[in-house]
């Protein structure tokens, strides 16, 4: 019986970049198609924009997650991240996904364990919380599903530049996520596990709330490296290659 659960996030799969495909369906080989559950925890691709929309890679994803759900068995969930939170339910039930609400509970070992995007938690970049705050209301996106397809395109390329322009001008530590914010999320969930993605900065961070030992996972990018987190005999384990 397979016992080992994966999360990744933050791939940005985008036509492209062709070899950040080519690590996806390696990975989805390698791993996954040996695995009891993946978790996609947001920003599976740099942007989905419809389903009028879909790209050439986004077409052989979802034909590769189809493939890992119905004929390895393989359990995938979804949670939207930040360039990602139009992909719609049609193309979750294609794939194969189970699409997951953020923050989401799960239970390993018999302990719960809190998966988020992470979005969320870095709370110092102000700027960007008023922006996630527009994005991922219901009204913005009827209206922004309503523009035609090349002013989606559009909006999403200013969109993108606006936001590397943003990155580079701020301090390296707004761009993390806010102790505060992660000390109220577990106490919120009475829990002392948590695996996000978002900054990019995969590592495993450990520390005491209320004299009990809290340790927050962060699964990294794959801009330039293939990142999961392990959960396999009770343990778990960061990989980047």
């Amino acid at each position: 019986m397979r016992q080992t659960t994966l999360f990744i996030a933050d791939l940005h799969l985008n036509d492209s970049q062709p070899e950040i495909y080519q690590r996806f369906k390696s990975f989805i080989h390698d791993k996954a198609q040996d695995a009891d559950s993946l978790y996609i925890l947001g920003d599976l691709f740099e942007y989905y924009l419809g389903d009028d929309a879909i790209t050439d890679v986004a077409q052989k994803v979802c034909d590769d997650l189809n493939n890992l759900t119905s004929k390895y068995q393989t359990k995938c969930y979804f949670m939207a991240g930040n360039r990602d939170f139009l992909l719609s339910s049609a193309f979750a039930s294609a794939a194969g996904l189970i699409i997951l609400e953020y923050p989401s509970i799960i239970v390993l070992d018999d302990e719960k364990l809190i998966l988020t995007h992470g979005d969320e938690l870095c709370t110092d970049d102000i700027e960007y919380q008023k922006i996630r705050q527009q994005l991922r209301s219901k009204k913005w996106q009827q209206w922004f599903l309503s523009l035609s397809l090349q002013e989606r395109i559009a909006f999403a390329n200013q969109a993108r530049i606006k936001s590397q322009q943003h990155t580079q001008a701020s301090k390296a530590e707004i761009m993390d996520v806010n102790q505060l914010a992660v000390v109220n999320l577990f106490k919120q969930h009475k829990t002392t596990l948590m695996l996000h993605g978002h900054t990019h900065r995969p590592a495993f961070h450990n520390f005491l709330i209320d004299n009990k030992q809290h340790h927050r996972m962060v699964v990294g990018d794959w801009h330039q490296q293939t990142s999961y987190i392990e959960h396999k005999n009770s343990n778990f384990q960061l990989s980047t290659y």
